[in-house]
């Protein structure tokens, strides 16, 4: 059993990318936290900061997109 890191899109986690901790709303540099409660990676620290924001920004264009399809049916 390996006791490697994986980031959100399954690749190998790097600790030159940054990462944010969705208990303790910190950045950090590497995988520092569980899968479970760490969005990434991002290229920067400003990006990792800012990964609430942005997946609340993609949440809200999916609904749209949703609601667009299902009033074209």
């Amino acid at each position: 059993m390996t006791n490697e890191r994986f980031s959100d899109d399954g690749d190998p986690a790097t600790e030159e990318q940054y990462y944010y901790d969705t208990r303790t709303g910190e950045v950090s540099k590497g995988p520092q936290s569980a899968w479970s409660s760490r969005m990434g990676p991002y290229p920067t620290r400003e990006a990792a900061a800012k990964a609430l924001e942005l997946a609340r920004a993609r949440s809200e264009a999916w609904d749209e997109e949703e609601r667009e399809r299902e009033q074209d049916r």
